[in-house]
């Protein structure tokens, strides 16, 4: 039952991820959520998050935003970044997921989705037979206050990292430090 939450890989963020160890796996799309996951929610794009899509694409990869929120805050976020999008997604309804695909032009067996999230994100992207990575979202550690969905997801992810079956279906995707 709890499976349907488990991602394949779960790192500390997007910045760890190695893209062209994932592009010589034959990963050749990465679908992202936004909001905790390249920035804070609601934040604008930062340098870091530019570079990012940057170092992505020199990989080989193309990307899609993939976001709940409507297209003025996905707008402003990509004003620096070139990818399209895909707004007011519903995740995690498989529609989004599949206007992701669309959009890259890709099957899902090519393209790995990353967010922040286990109940909608991970979710989403298991649902519709997509790769998933989960990242410690914007806030893990200083954040003092978290609601009732980020406690039960602790849980999930303590049964997730107890799990041999399903833990670390990607491999090695963190990028070794120069």
């Amino acid at each position: 039952m709890l499976r349907e939450y488990y991602p394949y890989e779960y790192v500390e963020s997007v910045f760890v991820i190695d893209y062209q160890k994932l592009r010589d796996m034959g990963i050749r799309g990465v679908i992202f959520d936004i909001d905790n996951t390249l920035v804070p929610h609601g934040d604008d794009a930062t340098p870091e998050a530019e570079a990012l899509f940057k170092t992505v694409h020199r990989a080989g990869l193309k990307t899609v935003l993939l976001s709940n929120n409507d297209s003025e805050r996905v707008e402003r976020f990509i004003r620096d970044i070139d990818t399209p999008y895909v707004c007011d997604a519903d995740k995690p309804a498989p529609e989004g997921y599949l206007k992701a695909l669309a959009a890259l032009g890709m099957e899902k067996d090519e393209v790995v989705f990353i967010g922040d999230q286990t109940f909608s994100d991970v979710r989403g992207a298991n649902a519709c037979g997509i790769k998933s990575i989960l990242v410690k979202y914007f806030g893990y550690y200083t954040e003092r206050r978290i609601g009732v969905r980020r406690r039960i997801e602790r849980v999930v992810l303590w049964c997730y990292r107890h799990s041999k079956k399903y833990c670390h279906r990607l491999g090695d995707i963190v990028r070794e430090e120069p």
